[in-house]
């Protein structure tokens, strides 16, 4: 009775730590730890043979946690990938996201947060704390300010679209919401990512969520 279940990696160079995320995990009901691993090309063997829904990476670890991330992004684009790290700095969650990362969290988080947010992109939606937001967005509209780039104003239905990403809800779960078709609904997040001058719907999610009412 495995077939529903979220098959989960954990890919850390610390073993008690991965261990005790594994122990976590594995106490769902819904979740399966397929395969641990400490370093980059484990990583990237993991996410190509065993095929996890999601997989837990580390940035700092033996070969670089970004190196394998960009590896698996372009191999397995499948895979979803949370960044669990100590690394809070604004280029290094602007690079993991850019490379196709759909959550940054910072080890300490506690279980049940972490459970949350894995459920949260198994089921399409995307995370990154309050914190490393706020820095990542200052650090973008600080390199929006430098270059002069002025930003078209979105629709109120792309307000509406922006509203429902920084909730964390996929494009499908959108459509339900909104009475869209799944396509009609991708169209709308392009138009914002464009509008937003953000890369993927992660960052726009944070700008969401730095809006007046964005919660």
């Amino acid at each position: 009775m495995t077939a529903d279940r979220i098959r989960i990696a954990v890919v850390d160079d610390h073993p008690l730590l991965k261990e005790g995320v594994a122990h976590v995990l594995s106490q769902q009901g819904d979740i399966e730890v397929v395969a641990t691993g400490g370093t980059a090309d484990e990583a990237v063997e993991i996410a190509q043979h065993k095929l996890p829904d999601i997989m837990l990476l580390d940035m700092n670890m033996p070969g670089g946690g970004l190196a394998a991330l960009v590896r698996i992004a372009d191999t397995c684009p499948a895979v979803r990938v949370i960044v669990l790290t100590v690394r809070d700095d604004p280029d290094s969650v602007g690079k993991a996201l850019m490379h196709g990362a759909r959550a940054y969290v910072l080890k300490g988080v506690d279980a049940a947060e972490l459970l949350g947010i894995v459920r949260a992109v198994y089921e399409g939606g995307s995370f990154v704390s309050a914190s490393l937001a706020a820095k990542l967005i200052d650090e973008i509209e600080r390199g929006r300010s430098a270059g002069g780039g002025a930003k078209t104003p979105l629709t109120p239905r792309e307000e509406e679209i922006l509203r429902l990403i920084g909730k964390g809800l996929s494009n499908k779960e959108i459509g339900k919401a909104l009475d869209l078709k799944e396509k009609t609904v991708k169209h709308y997040v392009t138009n914002v990512l464009q509008k937003l001058q953000v890369r993927n719907r992660v960052e726009a999610a944070m700008h969401a969520r730095n809006r007046p009412g964005g919660g």
